[in-house]
């Protein structure tokens, strides 16, 4: 039974302390400062709830010398996990499951409040983190949670909120600044920004992924399907210009769009409900010439061809191996960030999630997906 945005807020504050940001209407957006201030859930009626929750880790209170899975729609990471300039692996050891280990200083301890109000809270950290090849990287993280009214949204989309839509809406507003002595350098690796949405999973929904249309001589690949394994087709159905990608917790698989072919748009949708869900970011218009990490568990030919946006959908690695979740997650990514000291680059990554008529959603994801949701089963 899925838990209800009441419930999931109460089981939170009974755990660590719970910002709770006001949208108009019911809609409201839960932020935990001192899980590296992720937004854990939203909802935009009250009653639905979002975010998916790790409720057996957050109840236990540990600390996961590997990954502190608290959940969230909106989680702060950096870039590239694996590769010579992965984050997640020490130099010389294998990129496998067993050596994984997500850099403590995104995964433990709290963001200080730096700001607070109805409407949003900004946020500071600072740590270090270092890459496979040995490179080590001075951070300084702002980042601000601001829930948006329709007038705000419409403006961000470039369309008019469709009369009888109920919607619930926030950014998070990301800055990483170099505040070490030296530059970031591609030589040594580059760090970027990562920021990652679970979500519950959805039975019979699909999250959609429009790309750029055009030869694979001129774009490269229409996308990335194949980073754990093959995509089976029944998992992901793989058009001109978009992708389709099951997203039901019940299988380990990830996409990834590359800069060349990225928009700035990506969502998901889910038929039981009646909810489409968009992601927006801000996407440079020089993006197919700039450097985005390569995340692959493998050393890399080029580590800087990575890519913009990725999903993944949850599942065993193999039979009896368990699973995180399950949920599904919706990323978007920074251009590698090659900072002098004290230089600064900023992400916006923007969620939304709207319910309503059927006709209504469809229209909607037509103008800013270029998707019929018809398509989706």
């Amino acid at each position: 039974m899925t838990s209800s945005y009441a419930d999931d807020l109460a089981f939170l504050r009974k755990h660590t302390d719970i910002v709770e940001l006001s949208a108009p209407g019911k809609a409201r957006v839960a932020v935990a400062p001192k899980y590296q201030g992720r937004v854990m859930t939203s909802t935009l009626d009250g009653e639905s709830s979002f975010g998916w929750l790790n409720v057996k880790f957050i109840a236990a209170g540990t600390v996961d010398e590997r990954f502190n899975n608290y959940g969230g729609e909106d989680r702060f990471w950096l870039g590239p996990e694996a590769g010579q300039f992965g984050l997640w692996f020490a130099p010389g050891e294998p990129f496998d499951t067993a050596h994984w280990k997500t850099p403590a200083g995104f995964d433990r301890g709290g963001f200080a409040i730096t700001s607070q109000g109805r409407h949003s809270l900004a946020m500071a950290s600072q740590f270090d983190v270092s890459n496979a090849s040995g490179t080590a990287f001075r951070c300084a993280v702002k980042r601000t949670i601001s829930a948006l009214d329709d007038e705000q949204a419409a403006e961000h989309l470039g369309v008019p909120m469709p009369s009888g839509m109920r919607m619930v809406a926030f950014e998070s507003g990301n800055t990483l600044v170099n505040a070490g002595p030296d530059a970031w350098t591609r030589k040594g690796g580059l760090p970027s920004i990562w920021i990652l949405g679970q979500f519950k999973p959805l039975p019979r929904g699909k999250v959609i992924v429009p790309f750029r249309p055009g030869d694979e001589k001129d774009l490269g690949p229409r996308a990335m399907t194949d980073y754990f394994c093959k995509l089976p087709p029944e998992r992901g159905r793989l058009g001109d210009d978009c992708l389709l990608f099951s997203c039901d917790g019940q299988f380990r698989s990830k996409i990834g769009i590359s800069p060349r072919r990225a928009k700035r748009v990506l969502g998901s949708f889910d038929p039981d409900a009646k909810v489409l869900t968009i992601v927006q970011f801000n996407l440079p218009s020089a993006a197919a010439k700039l450097p985005y990490v390569n995340s692959l568990w493998e050393t890399q030919k080029d580590p800087f061809a990575g890519d913009v946006v990725n999903s993944y959908n949850d599942g065993e690695e193999y039979p009896g191996a368990g699973q995180f979740g399950p949920f599904y997650e919706i990323e978007t990514s920074s251009p590698a960030a090659e900072l002098k000291a004290g230089e600064s680059i900023t992400h916006a990554h923007r969620t939304y999630h709207f319910g309503g008529p059927a006709d209504a959603l469809n229209a909607l994801s037509r103008k800013v997906l270029g998707v019929d949701l018809g398509a989706i089963r």
